[in-house]
């Protein structure tokens, strides 16, 4: 039997052993997977899971990939990518003469910065930009770098970048060396870790929902000190930012922010 009252105390024992915050997610969604996680993996409290989490690193990482976000797919709201193509990526490239730093933050399986590399490659040449792509899930950054997709990952996919950048064998989608290869990975905890800083355009999309509102004003904050004056914050169709301007930030189209 999971004890509610031990909830709390599991929570701070995990971020003072792992420096994980998940006091940070949104309580009730949060804990639900994770008493489902422990319930299903045969324990009977928080304490005996907590003490195997320490010895069983297997458990430590199927757990950590039950508990994050990892739905992705290319090209997700198609429009907004077109309006980062026509109207930020223009503007960009003529601040930073043509060079671009970009980060996809919380990248799940890859599809945000591949797309985003689709879309570079068309207008720089490899030299001219990189893309940096972070996860909490390390297991979810092993199947990025492999850039293997089904079909519904690719389903807004324009059919031209489908046949001209990916072979399919056996209904799985390759992805090509030379669009993976402008895209480089690393595991990151927003939360909790540092940001690099100077870069061009932030995406975050579709992970913000996830958080408390505590955690959302410490992201932006973070997310607004790494942009370069200028650079720009690309965020998911449910997360306007009400008061921009709190975070050094102005609208500069629906769901894009720049750093002013």
């Amino acid at each position: 039997m999971i004890i509610e009252q031990d909830y709390d105390h599991f929570i701070a024992s995990f971020k003072q052993q792992f420096n994980m915050d998940i006091a940070s997610y949104k309580q009730d969604r949060m804990r639900r997977r994770i008493d489902a996680f422990i319930s299903r993996k045969g324990f009977e409290n928080y304490t005996s899971f907590l003490s195997n989490l320490r010895t069983d690193q297997k458990l430590f990482l199927s757990f950590i990939d039950y508990i994050t976000i990892n739905v992705s797919e290319f090209f997700r709201n198609k429009e907004r990518w077109q309006t980062l193509e026509t109207k930020a990526l223009p503007k960009l490239l003529e601040q930073n003469n043509g060079k671009l730093k970009v980060w996809s933050a919380a990248c799940a399986a890859g599809e945000e910065p591949y797309t985003l590399s689709l879309i570079l490659s068309k207008h720089l040449a490899p030299y001219r930009f990189e893309i940096q792509a972070t996860d909490l899930d390390f297991h979810i950054l092993e199947t990025a770098k492999r850039g293997q997709y089904t079909e519904r990952s690719l389903k807004e996919l324009p059919t031209d970048l489908k046949e001209r950048h990916f072979t399919k064998e056996n209904d799985i989608y390759s992805l090509h060396q030379n669009i993976k290869q402008n895209v480089t990975f690393k595991q990151h905890d927003l939360l909790m870790q540092s940001f690099d800083t100077n870069y061009d355009l932030i995406i975050c999309r579709n992970v913000m929902i996830y958080f408390t509102e505590e955690a959302r004003v410490k992201l932006y904050e973070k997310f607004s000190r790494a942009l370069r004056k200028g650079g720009v914050l690309f965020v998911g169709s449910t997360e306007q930012i009400l008061t921009p301007e709190r975070y050094n930030l102005q609208r500069f189209d629906t769901f894009f922010y720049e750093k002013i």
